[in-house]
């Protein structure tokens, strides 16, 4: 059983960063995509940045140029460098791994909040 654990998650003031961890209890090297998905009060859970194995990551409009996704093979993580943070980036994040025949795993979520 695939078992992903987030981390880094909190409150943080306009214009501070964060990142976001999530590690795999198995090796990343066979997942398809993986990505961030957040979930703000109220609203459907939308795409944040995903990146495919082999290939760029994939940003949403409203966080490029702030965002960073990453991952790292040998810690079997992903991570998501949040920068000039802003109070619409309130939310909570989740991870998501994806095998190639569709199977998928999605962390536990953890609140990002921004506020002054």
């Amino acid at each position: 059983q695939v078992q992903l654990v987030e981390s880094g998650g909190g409150l943080v003031q306009p214009g501070g960063s964060l990142r976001l961890s999530c590690a795999a209890s198995v090796s990343i090297l066979s997942f398809n995509t993986m990505g961030w998905y957040r979930q703000a009060p109220g609203k459907q859970r939308e795409l944040v940045a995903t990146v495919p194995r082999g290939g760029s990551p994939n940003y949403a409009d409203s966080v490029k140029g702030r965002f960073t996704i990453s991952r790292d093979y040998a810690k079997k993580s992903v991570y998501l460098q949040m920068n000039s943070l802003k109070p619409e980036d309130t939310a909570v994040y989740y991870c998501n791994f994806r095998y190639p025949w569709s199977q998928e795993y999605w962390g536990q979520g953890t609140q990002v909040t921004v506020s002054s």
